[in-house]
């Protein structure tokens, strides 16, 4: 019987953890390509022979989404599997009609075949939407778990923008680790926080060694956290999962990509911002929790907000940074940036568009929608240096920058600047050492 032809449609993450799960030693199977979408130089690739196993000594390649018809054709592929997160019902089924149209099997994975099984127990932290609160979340929870006595060894969602063969397993345990893996801002924003707070944590490519390597850490490891991409679902099998929603936008949890799913697989959910949300929009989203999941638990949280020197906001013309992401593909109007600059009473918030240049002004023609915002795009050498200049350029008196690790620290900023800091604060109870209790009970006999 000949192998049946597919296509991964995908953004370097889950599509190179589904081939890796499904197809790598399945000769029923033939990657013929892979299609890249939402992350910048990823196209033109390939997934490398030496990931791919022995059926692809000359690995696979990767194409931009916009060849998708051409490809189907020329390739005469049988089936496309759809492999990648936060993206609206409407644009999947779209996809899923252009590759009907030219002539293939639309497809969507599920936890069956892609979830792989630890020999720890695994926490997972994800969400809904890009920018719900996930981040803060997995912090939350990490420091319970090691105010337990507990050792923690974290696992991101993967995030390989490089060298693929290099990123195959990488841990991360000190400062200088990120330097020596090349990482981009975007991929320091998600592991430096886990570093500071002191627990090893490991991402990469290959999720099965990335798994074996975690529970095998030198350092010790008593429990996975599985701290999530985006709003996709994880790869590990849970034994606890813990979903964020956000009130900001209502209804997204039932209408995007895969975060449905992770809102259906929830053991609990985290309703984070109820301090900025309106009430009817909280209850828009307690009421579709309830009418999906309604065996979880449900959270009330906020993301408590400082600043390191509010001087340098107070009566100041300021540029709000904010996590790149959140503002791109998570559709998010404003973030933490903008809310303490209202708070600490800025005398104006500065609309960067006009100043920006190369990659950022490519940005903002991408994602017309970000406003008056300066997302911190960071890829690659050119994005960074793209944001120093455009933050060079902005008529401003001072910088508020909302990202997770020091922006001073990796690019150049040439004016004063103030950092905004966010964590997770929950209201009332349930809180999450309710929702964690059984789980360390658990962890703890194991």
């Amino acid at each position: 019987m000949n192998a049946r032809k597919v296509i991964i449609i995908g953004a370097a993450g889950r599509d190179f953890h589904n081939f890796n799960t499904v197809f790598r030693n399945n000769p029923a199977y033939k990657v013929a390509a892979f299609t890249a979408a939402q992350i910048p130089d990823i196209a033109g690739r390939k997934y490398p022979a030496e990931l791919a196993g022995e059926l692809y000594p000359d690995g696979i390649p990767i194409y931009p989404q916009d060849d998708l018809e051409r490809l189907i054709k020329e390739l005469d592929a049988d089936e496309c599997v759809f492999a990648y997160s936060d993206v609206p019902y409407s644009t999947v089924m779209s996809i899923g009609s252009r590759v009907t149209a030219a002539g293939a099997d639309f497809t969507l994975f599920g936890c069956k075949g892609t979830m792989l099984k630890s020999t720890k127990p695994v926490v997972a932290v994800g969400a809904v939407r890009t920018g719900c609160g996930k981040s803060q979340t997995s912090r939350r929870v990490t420091e319970l778990l090691m105010a337990r006595g507990l050792k923690v060894i974290a696992v991101r969602h993967p995030m390989p923008y490089g060298d693929l063969v290099a990123q195959k397993v990488q841990r991360f345990a000190a400062i200088e680790d990120l330097a020596a893996n090349k990482c981009t801002i975007e991929e320091m924003e998600e592991y430096e926080p886990h570093i500071a707070r002191g627990n090893v944590i490991y991402a990469g490519v290959d999720y099965e060694a990335i798994l074996r390597a975690a529970e095998n850490d030198p350092s010790g490891c008593d429990v996975i956290l599985w701290d999530g991409g985006n709003n996709d679902f994880p790869f590990y099998r849970p034994d606890l999962m813990i979903t964020v929603v956000d009130p900001l936008r209502p209804g997204h949890e039932l209408s995007y990509y895969p975060g449905e799913t992770t809102l259906r697989l929830a053991d609990a959910v985290v309703i984070n911002k109820i301090d900025s949300a309106d009430f009817e929009n909280i209850q828009t989203v307690r009421n579709n929790i309830r009418r999906v999941n309604p065996k979880a638990t449900v959270v009330d949280a906020v993301s408590t907000i400082s600043v390191d020197k509010p001087e340098v906001i107070r009566g100041k013309r300021v540029l709000a940074i904010e996590d790149g992401p959140t503002l791109t593909h998570g559709e998010m109007k404003i973030g933490a940036g903008v809310v303490a600059a209202r708070r600490f009473g800025a005398a104006e918030i500065i609309d960067p568009r006009r100043f920006a240049v190369g990659r950022l002004a490519e940005t903002y023609r991408i994602y017309p929608n970000i406003g008056a915002l300066l997302p911190a795009m960071g890829y690659g050498a050119q994005q960074m240096s793209d944001l120093s200049a455009t933050i060079d350029n902005t008529d401003c008196d001072s910088v508020v920058v909302a990202t997770p690790i020091d922006l001073g620290r990796v690019i150049k900023i040439s004016k004063p600047y103030a950092r905004v800091e966010y964590n997770l604060q929950e209201i009332g109870r349930p809180n999450m050492e309710d929702v964690l209790a059984g789980f360390i009970e658990t962890a703890k006999k194991k």
